[in-house]
């Protein structure tokens, strides 16, 4: 869908000097930029990270947890989210940043898990044929 919108100059300079520097697109640049703020405006303790394959995941702000793994150990600890913050060793708060981000964007976290699963599996066989390799 196509929206006109008026930036400041710098603004604009910027956006063209990463789109540059990234060589993606200047729209392409600016509806990650402004989809993650939105985003990060509604969660704010959750930021974004490039990941495997480029795509960017979720991420708990000050940790390293994504929020797929978080959203797991969550399941694996039936829902509770103190277990959960004491497995992961982290304020409580962390774990229901994380839940609140999954709930409204529940189909993008799962991608991200299933995704990681992929390249994990793909992984482990690299693995076992190196070693069969060298047996």
């Amino acid at each position: 869908m196509q929206r006109s919108f008026r930036l400041s100059r710098r603004t604009l300079e910027l956006l063209d000097e990463m789109a540059t520097a990234t060589g993606r697109s200047r729209n392409s640049l600016a509806e990650r930029l402004l989809g993650e703020a939105i985003r990060t405006e509604a969660h704010p303790l959750i930021r974004f990270q490039p990941g495997a394959l480029g795509r960017r995941r979720a991420l708990v702000v000050g940790t390293r947890l994504y929020v797929y793994h978080v959203i797991s150990t969550l399941r694996g600890n039936d829902g509770d989210a103190e277990q959960t913050a004491e497995d992961f060793g982290v304020a409580p708060q962390l774990i229901k940043a994380a839940l609140a981000y999954y709930a409204d964007f529940a189909d993008e976290i799962n991608e991200d898990a299933a995704v990681a699963a992929r390249l994990e599996d793909e992984e482990r066989a690299r693995w076992e044929r190196q070693q069969r390799a060298i047996a």
